[in-house]
C-alpha cells in the first residue's frame, strides 16, 4: 500500500468515524468493540508498509479490516482470561445447593407445615392431603368422602384459609 493510500485511508477513516463506529457496532453488536477495533485499524494502517494495488473502495475496505480486527480481538479475548478475571466470574456465579442455614431453615418449615396439617379437623385434613398431595379432583374426592364436590371445595377453602392464618409470617 504506497504512502499516499495509506493517508487517504486514515484521512478517511478520520472524517468517517462516527458513521463507521456506528455501522461497526450494528454489525458487532458492541459500541466498545466497535471502538476498539476503529483504533485497531488506525494502528495497522500505520503499521502497514507493503506496496500494492491503490484501494478502490477505501469505506469498504475500512469495514472490512475493522471488522476483521474487531473478530481477532473477540477469538483473542475469549482464549485468554487473567486469574483475575476468572476469579470474578467464580464468585459470580452462585451456588445453586442450599448452604446449610437454608436447609436447616427448610426443614424447619415442613415441620411447621406438617404439624399445621396435623392440627386440622381429620376430614379437613384428609380431603386437603387428598387434593392436595394425592393430586384428586374435587369431583373424585366428594366420591371418595361421601360430599358433594361444593363441599369439597368449601373444606378447602378452610384449610387454605387455616393455613394462611398459622403459618409464620416472612418478609
Amino acid at each position: 500500500m504506497s504512502d499516499s493510500s495509506r493517508s487517504t485511508l486514515r484521512d478517511l477513516l478520520a472524517q468517517r468515524y462516527e458513521d463507521l463506529k456506528r455501522r461497526l457496532t450494528w454489525r458487532l453488536g458492541s459500541a466498545e468493540l466497535a471502538s476498539d477495533a476503529l483504533h485497531d485499524t488506525w494502528v495497522h494502517l500505520e503499521e502497514r508498509n507493503e506496496q500494492g494495488e491503490p484501494v478502490k473502495s477505501p469505506a469498504a475496505y475500512l469495514m472490512r479490516m475493522a471488522t476483521n480486527l474487531a473478530l481477532d480481538r473477540l477469538q483473542r479475548d475469549r482464549r485468554y482470561m487473567s486469574a483475575e478475571e476468572v476469579e470474578t466470574l467464580m464468585a459470580e456465579i452462585a451456588d445453586p445447593a442450599p448452604g446449610p442455614a437454608q436447609t436447616v431453615a427448610a426443614r424447619d418449615e415442613v415441620e411447621a407445615v406438617a404439624r399445621l396439617i396435623e392440627s386440622m379437623p381429620p376430614r379437613r385434613r384428609a380431603i386437603f392431603l387428598a387434593v392436595r398431595v394425592d393430586e384428586l379432583s374435587n369431583q373424585e374426592a366428594a366420591v371418595r368422602f361421601g360430599v358433594s364436590p361444593r363441599l369439597i371445595g368449601l373444606e378447602l377453602k378452610r384449610a387454605h384459609e387455616y393455613c394462611m392464618a398459622h403459618l409464620p409470617k416472612h418478609g
